[in-house]
This record gives C-alpha cells, structure tokens and sequence, in this order.
C-alpha cells in the first residue's frame, strides 16, 4: 500500500507539474510611488500650498514694482533718452552725480532733509512707545479698545486728507488755531507762508497720523512680557515707574532697538506727497527736501538721468545710515538686526 501511494504521488505531480507551476505564480503588484519626505521642499509646498497662495500677490508686487524697476538704476550713468531706450541711450558715467554735487541747491536740500528726518526721529519715535505703554495701564477693555480704535484711524487716511486738514486747521482767516490765538488776544499767524513753522507743522501732523499704527507693535510685543515678573515685583514692593523701568522697557527693548534701526536707515527717506502739499515757494527754505527737489528739477523738467542719480545716491545714504546703526546696535546692546 505504501508503494502504491508514492506510485499515485509521483504520478500526480508528474501530470500536473506544469498545471500546478502556472497557478502558483504570484501576480505582479502595482509599484506604489515612494511617499515625499517630511523634509522635502515638494512636501512643504504640498503642504502649505494655501498659505502660499495666500503670499503669492504680495510676492508678485514686490517683484513686479519693487525689484524689477531696479534695473532702471542705469538711467543715472546715462544720457537717457525715451525714444533710445535704457540700454541705447549713451552712457554718461557719473556726470549726473557731479552735476548734483556741484550744484547751489546741493547743501542747502541736504541739510533740510537731515533736519527734517531728524525731527521726525526724535519726536516721531517715542511717540508710539508712551502711547502703548499708556494704553497698557488701562484695564476697562472698553476703554482700551475705544482708545486704539481712535488712535488707528488716521493711519489709513490719504496725506491729501491730511494736508487739508492741516490747512484747515492752521487757516488764518477760519482756522480753529488761529481763532483760538485771537481769543487770547495774540496776532494770528499764517501758519503756511512761514518758513519757520514748516517743520513743526510737518513733524506735528505725521506723529498724530501714524503714532496709533506704530503702537501695534509695541503692544504685541508687552503681551509677551511674563505677568509673574510684575507680580513678584509688586511683592517687592516696586512701584508702576520701577515697573515700567525694570521689566516693560526692557521686555520690549528688542522691537524698540529694531525699529530705531530701521527708522534711522530712513532718516533721509521722507515721503514726498505730504512735503509737497504742505509747501510752498516761499517755505522752500526749510520745506525743499529730495523727494521734492527730485521731482521740481528731475521729473517735472523730464531730465530723468538727473532725478535717478538723486535717488540713488539717496538709497546709498540710507544703506550706510543702517548697516552703521546696526553695527553700534552690536556693539551698545545684545539686539540687532543681523
């Protein structure tokens, strides 16, 4: 019996060899794709594709009105002619640069501008640190809001709003100042035809535009301030001054020294619509600044090649104006900003 069964065993595995080789095949499977990397740049895409869309017309703008207009640098070392274009136009070198350099106008602009972006830095600056750490102290959140509300609206008023506020104010025939000045029996003074009041007019009129906006980062910035330090503070027996002296200021002093460096890089930077609608021909000797300047002799006289050499030489000042901040910063304090 035994050999019968291995005579069956044989058999059967000789008849269906091939029966059996076919259908124990195993079947070939789809090679799925090698999942991205958790650290791969497509799987970052991937993953904040909605943020980046989100980015994506800021980057364009930047891009379109930002960095591609910087190959317009050079009109300033040539004769530029529209009609040529920018690269057929003949090259000049720096003769716009001496043409500036040498004129009569040179020092008397420059010396308007510093003034001017100095004021505005000196009482410009503070101005947003005392208003955040005011609006600090208030408790009723009621209050508080209706506080930052006020105070954030000027920032989004155009400069001509605020230019024809400003002369309304200062009107010497209607003008709340002036009837104010009349009722304390002193002469009214035409604000606007004084070469004198320019810059305090100016430098009075942007604190009170963008003084609220400039508390925002400021207050974010308190927010961050552990309120355990006051509390043992206050165990200490510290009063609100030694408060604000030994944990506020330097718990924000890392935006405060930021800020300062940047706004000391535009220190020669003023805009040109406000300057230009609150002056006027008789103010130009404490109103002409560069932007002003720039457009008077260079743009409006369509000498472009002179207007792009101003402003040039412009961004180089400030350029070095912040790379030096920053280098004191580094050495003065532990905050910079590289």
């Amino acid at each position: 019996m035994f050999g019968k069964g291995r005579g069956r065993k044989e058999k059967y595995t000789q008849g269906d060899c091939k029966k059996t080789m076919s259908t124990s095949r195993p079947a070939v499977t789809d090679v799925q794709p090698k999942p991205l990397s958790h650290t791969s740049l497509g799987y970052k895409i991937k993953r904040d594709r909605y943020l980046l869309l989100m980015v994506l017309p800021c980057v364009l703008y930047y891009l379109i009105f930002k960095y591609v207009p910087i190959f317009g640098i050079a009109i300033a070392f040539k004769d530029y002619n529209m009609y040529k274009g920018v690269f057929a136009s003949d090259w000049v070198g720096l003769k716009y640069f001496r043409m500036f350099f040498d004129s009569p106008d040179f020092f008397p602009i420059i010396r308007n501008t510093f003034l001017l972006g100095f004021y505005k830095l000196v009482f410009g600056f503070p101005a947003p640190i005392i208003l955040a750490l005011l609006i600090n102290e208030v408790r009723n959140s009621f209050n508080k809001r209706f506080v930052q509300t006020v105070s954030y609206l000027p920032h989004f008023i155009s400069n001509v709003v605020v230019a024809g506020i400003v002369v309304m104010f200062l009107s010497p025939s209607n003008g709340m100042v002036n009837r104010l000045l009349e009722m304390l029996g002193m002469d009214k003074i035409n604000f606007m035809v004084e070469a004198s009041w320019f810059r305090t007019i100016y430098v009075s009129s942007d604190i009170w535009q963008h003084v609220g906006w400039g508390t925002i980062i400021y207050l974010a910035a308190l927010t961050a301030i552990d309120p355990q330090l006051y509390e043992a503070s206050r165990i200490d027996g510290a009063n609100r001054w030694q408060q604000t002296l030994h944990i506020t200021l330097p718990g924000i002093a890392p935006a405060i020294v930021i800020l300062l460096i940047l706004d000391i890089g535009k220190i020669i930077e003023i805009g040109f619509e406000k300057v230009y609608l609150l002056s006027s021909p008789v103010t130009y000797e404490t109103a002409d600044i560069l932007s002003t300047y720039v457009y008077r002799t260079g743009l409006a006289n369509g000498n472009y090649s002179y207007a792009t050499a101003i402003d040039l030489f412009t961004g180089i000042i400030s350029f070095i104006f912040i790379i030096g901040a920053n280098q004191i910063s580094k050495k003065v304090s532990e905050h910079s900003i590289w």
